[in-house]
């Protein structure tokens, strides 16, 4: 019989010219995808020079628009970073019928379209949805209103501040709570000087990325807000309506502002995961 040889491992295997090829291409798709783009929204945004710019951003309609954007972020985020904490502190620390479940409904939101987030309200609250007499006859507004704006929000970014936490808490573990309540902390206090300072990081992380996603949402709200300039148009909508009027210095301005709190998550991102990595290589040394 003839012997066979094993395959070299795959750690001894070189390629050369390889990896430079690959490093290349990613660059190359970054910059097609990514760069360029960014720098083609400053560049037409200050197209008609600086005054034309903040012009466009002083408008009554983009203030609104912009002020809409910051209180639909301010309801919508703090909430989700609340059910975050309490479905994660439910998945990671506790047993029980359902939890797979509950797991499962907590990234339902990432499975379909953000323009069915919208529609779901719709058909809930809108003139002709289950609850639209009701509404109607009581005069109160949810779709086309603010109050639209920030459900269709919420369900777009409900997985956010969830997701980061429950892999982090399920491997803590509930060691440390367990052994603060044994020695008489309360409830609260064993959250608030134990469970929280542990995920604040992670915590953090997530309110960033789910802030970015609400401020920046579109689908969702496009569907509930009725497109209402000054009233219910945020500014990834705005940048809809100014585009479709031709106004593309006015479009690309309000654009440059989303372009911008996209690099600025970046940012904060970045350092945020660097602070975190030296954590985990903190704990990983005690």
């Amino acid at each position: 019989m003839t012997a066979v040889t094993p395959a070299a491992p795959i750690s001894r295997i070189r390629l050369p010219g390889i990896a430079p090829l690959l490093v290349l291409a990613s660059v190359a798709v970054m910059g097609g995808l990514v760069i360029l783009p960014l720098i083609t929204v400053f560049q037409s945004a200050f197209a008609k020079g600086l005054s034309t710019y903040l012009a466009a951003l002083k408008d009554p309609d983009a203030q609104a628009a912009i002020r809409l954007t910051l209180i639909v972020a301010a309801i919508a985020v703090p909430l989700n970073a609340a059910f975050g904490i309490a479905a994660a502190w439910c998945v990671a620390k506790f047993e029980f019928r359902g939890k797979s479940a509950l797991i499962t409904l907590i990234d339902l939101p990432f499975s379909f379209s953000p323009v069915v987030s919208g529609l779901v309200w719709v058909l809930l609250f809108g003139a002709q949805g289950w609850f639209g007499d009701y509404l109607v006859e009581h005069d109160i507004k949810i779709i086309f209103a603010l109050p639209g704006l920030v459900l269709a929000t919420i369900l777009v970014t409900l997985p956010f501040v969830a997701r980061e936490l429950i892999p982090l808490m399920q491997g803590q573990g509930s060691d440390e709570e367990a052994a603060a309540l044994t020695l008489g902390a309360s409830g609260f206090t064993t959250f608030w000087k134990i469970t929280l300072p542990n995920i604040r990081w992670a915590l953090l992380y997530g309110v960033l990325l789910c802030n970015a996603r609400a401020m920046g949402e579109f689908g969702a709200v496009s569907v509930v807000s009725g497109h209402i300039r000054g009233q219910t148009t945020t500014l990834p909508l705005h940048v809809e309506v100014l585009y479709n009027d031709y106004d593309f210095v006015g479009a690309f301005a309000a654009a440059s502002l989303l372009a911008s709190l996209g690099l600025v998550t970046l940012l904060l991102k970045t350092a945020l995961e660097w602070r975190h990595a030296g954590d985990l290589s903190a704990g990983r040394k005690r």
